[in-house]
């Protein structure tokens, strides 16, 4: 079984995508970061890697999807509480992305979900409990 996870995401502009992530409060590895590329760590073995299109675009032979205007993906992180949902929201807004929907209360789970400046979707939630079923 696989024990790592690394989801590639293209960026526009790498140093701008840093320093937005690094408001949310996540670090980069070095090791993996020069002009074309950077390694954001979200656990011990879930990282995000942002690459320039134009060298994302050399692992693939697909076009490269516009975030803005497509979904591709929908990547999601889970939170310690509800207030850290809202309190990273807060962060994504001022630093120049947006909210992609309205807040959404399941009882079992809180959810807010925002887009990047490149347009890629982020679930935020928090699970205070499991779903009940009928």
């Amino acid at each position: 079984m696989p024990s790592q996870i690394f989801v590639n995401l293209p960026v526009n502009n790498l140093n701008k995508s840093i320093e937005f992530f690094t408001a949310l409060g996540f670090e980069f590895n070095p090791e993996f970061t020069d002009e074309n590329a950077t390694c954001m760590i979200v656990t011990d073995t879930s990282y995000v890697m942002l690459l320039v299109k134009s060298f994302f675009q050399g692992f693939t032979d697909k076009p490269i999807t516009d975030a803005k205007t497509s979904t591709e993906v929908l990547t999601a992180l889970a939170c310690d509480s509800r207030d850290e949902v809202d309190s990273l929201l807060d962060i994504v807004c001022a630093q120049g992305g947006r909210e992609h929907r309205e807040a959404k209360d399941y009882g079992f789970m809180y959810q807010r979900s925002f887009e990047d400046l490149d347009g890629h979707i982020w679930e935020l939630f928090h699970m205070s409990g499991k779903p009940t079923t009928a």
